[in-house]
Parts: C-alpha cells; structure tokens; sequence
C-alpha cells in the first residue's frame, strides 16, 4: 500500500525495482530448483540448444509480475477496475500452475488447452464488461488463446521470449502513459521488469530456460496489456498490435504453412524464422538482436504513428504485417537456400 501513496513518476519506478529484483531472485532459486528436481532440457532435432539446461526459470517472471501488475493495475489512477483486475490475476495463476506442473512432467496437450481456456475466458469476460457487448469475449478468447501458444511456440532460443516481452512490457507502458492511464503504465513496466529478471540469466549462453510457465504466462500478459489497452480507448488497438508484430506474423505464418502442408501442427518443430535462421549458422545473440531491430526501427516508428494520427492507424497496421510478412518470406528462402548449399554434394 505504500508505494500509490508516492506520486506518479516514484510508484511507477517502485514497481519496476520491485518486480526486477523478485524475478532476479527467485530465477536465482529456480536454476538451483531445477538442478536438484532435473528438469532439464537435453539437446535433439528438435531443438535449438547443444547443452542440457534447465528449465522452468519463467516462474520468475510469473512471481515478479504478479508482486507488481495486479497492485499497479487496482491502486494508480486509471484502474480497469477490481473485476477485471481479479480475473487477470486468477488467470494469470491459473496459466502459469498449468504450465509449472507441464515443466515437472509433461501433461497431455487437452488439459493444458482446457486450463488456458478457463483461464482466458474468465479474463475476457471481465474485460468485455468494459465494452458495449459481451459478445466481444468470443474473439478475445481466440485471441487470447492464440497468444498464450506463440508465445510458447516462439520461446525456442536463448533471450529471444524474455527480450520481446521486456520490449513489449515497456513500449506498451509508453504508449499508456501518451493515452493517460498510470495504471496500465505501471503494470507494462513491470512485465517489463519481471522479463529483465528472467534475461539476465536465460540470455546467450542461457543458464536456465523459462519453460511453459514463463511462456504461457507472457503470452497471457502480452494478451491482457492488449486487451486493456483497447478497452481504455479503442484507437490503441493498432499501435499496441503493432508493437507486437514479430512474434504474431512469425508464429502466425508458420502454424499457417504446416497446416496447409498438412504436417502435425501442433507437434514440436523447427520452422519458425529464428529458428531457420539458427540453423543456418546466426547465433542465438544476432538472431535476437535481428528481432529487436525489428521492434526498434520498425514497430516503434509505426506505432508512433499510428498513436498521433488515429485515422491512419489501420493502415499502419496493414502495411506493418504486410512487410513483415515479406520479411519472413525472404528470410525462410535465405535459410532454406543456405541449407541446401550445406547438404549439395
């Protein structure tokens, strides 16, 4: 209670400290957690990685947003309100519980759906209650959904996950703060913060893994700063969809392609762009400097604009998955020929 009785600018910068340094320590006491447990992944095709590493540190960034979000969200000015509030943080537990108990043992993919399910809806009912129908809560599901599982799907070399949700976290508190709302501000730079923790250790050469609790609860996180931001003033929408566009178009194109190819889609694979782009020799540093470059050069620039020019933010929207659909395009041919180049008698 006593960091919203600071003004603005003290509270929001109290959040932060505290979500960093809970994540940082408790990632500390997972990678010991997880030696002595041996949750450890080992290498294969199917992966990214040539050391067993243990997994399971996203608990940190579980623990660390949920120290900060929740608080910032019901106590700074502009709060969604307790409702909505409630939901998030019961959702948010209930997807990263699921999600530990995956990391200890792998749990078959119907219950996990049907968690993330319960969980995302009770959000997306409490949000809906914010706009004109409550049918909005049927595609805020899909949505929602979809985003906890790219987040998973995406979360495949070091840093990567950890870094777009620290630039996500913040850019999305940057984009509340120009709209007025404190409270979402405080709960984006806690995500932020809570990410930070985590990447310091999951960062090339990772320490440790954030397994499905990190990647299931950021893609809830992403979800819910989303879904508020729209709720606050409707126009946020695109910029906020904007800012996540790297990892929607990858994780999106992909599941796309292997579904019209028929594949098992929901099987583990490497196909996403990193990945190619991994297995074509970038190392885990410049593939996920590649993707920050992205969100910096691109995604920053756009959203700006279509913050300040409301009527054009469609279109911003547009033209920035149309070119990162072509940047994922001639990035997949570029691994694909280097490959061939490698396998050529």
């Amino acid at each position: 209670m006593i960091l919203p009785l600071m003004n603005g600018t003290q509270a929001l910068a109290g959040y932060t400290v505290l979500a960093l340094v809970v994540s940082l320590a408790c990632v500390r006491v997972a990678i010991a957690y997880a030696h002595r447990r041996g949750m450890l992944d080992t290498p294969g095709h199917r992966r990214s990685h040539t050391i067993p590493t243990p997994r399971g540190g996203g608990i940190g960034i579980v623990i660390g947003a949920l120290v900060g979000m929740p608080s910032a969200l019901l106590l700074l000015p502009q709060s969604p309100g307790v409702p909505v509030v409630a939901a998030f943080t019961v959702a948010t537990i209930a997807v990263a519980a699921i999600g530990w108990l995956d990391d200890h043992g792998s749990l078959p993919i119907r219950s996990r759906l049907l968690i993330q399910l319960a969980a995302t809806l009770l959000l997306c009912v409490a949000v809906a209650s914010g706009t004109a129908s409550l049918w909005w809560a049927v595609p805020l599901l899909v949505a929602g959904v979809w985003c906890i599982n790219l987040h998973n799907f995406m979360d495949g070399i070091d840093g990567l996950a950890a870094q777009q949700a620290m630039f996500f976290g913040a850019a999305s508190a940057a984009l509340a703060w120009g709209a007025g709302t404190v409270a979402i501000t405080g709960a984006g730079l806690s995500m932020a913060a809570a990410a930070a923790g985590f990447w310091w250790f999951n960062r090339s050469p990772a320490r440790i893994f954030m397994g499905d609790v990190g990647s299931g609860t950021l893609g809830l996180l992403v979800f819910a700063l989303t879904a508020m931001l729209w709720v606050f003033r409707t126009n946020l929408l695109w910029p906020v969809l904007i800012l996540s566009s790297a990892f929607v178009i990858d994780a999106t194109l992909t599941l796309l392609v292997r579904m019209l190819r028929g594949a098992r889609w929901y099987t583990p694979h490497r196909e996403h762009l990193y990945q190619w782009l991994v297995r074509r020799g970038s190392s885990h540093r410049r593939v996920a400097l590649g993707y920050l470059a992205w969100n910096v050069l691109v995604c920053v620039p756009i959203a700006w604009i279509a913050f300040r020019l409301p009527q054009a933010a469609p279109w911003c929207f547009v033209a920035t998955y149309v070119v990162g659909a072509a940047v994922w395009r001639t990035g997949k041919r570029y691994g694909l020929r280097r490959r061939e180049r490698h396998v050529s008698p």
